[in-house]
């Protein structure tokens, strides 16, 4: 059976239930140490995929006369 590739709203979810879980801080040190080393997987992938998301976002923008203007991210906005 291959393992379904979870969505980014998914891997937020687990990511809150790890946080939960460590900071109840009544799990034993062998799972304390497996949900971190879980958790810190889930940063990097979901980090990732922001990274990758921003990308796309900045490739999509238009300048005022519809041709693509590549402005950063914290620009894209500038009235709000």
């Amino acid at each position: 059976m291959s393992a379904k590739k979870k969505s980014f709203e998914e891997e937020i979810v687990r990511l809150e239930e790890i946080v939960s879980l460590l900071e109840k801080g009544d799990a034993q040190l062998a799972d304390s140490l497996a949900l971190f080393e879980e958790g810190t997987k889930l940063i990097a992938t979901c980090s990732k995929e922001l990274d990758e998301a921003e990308q796309k976002v900045v490739k999509l923008m238009k300048g005022t006369d519809g041709a693509p203007v590549e402005l950063p991210f914290e620009d894209a906005n500038p009235g709000e």
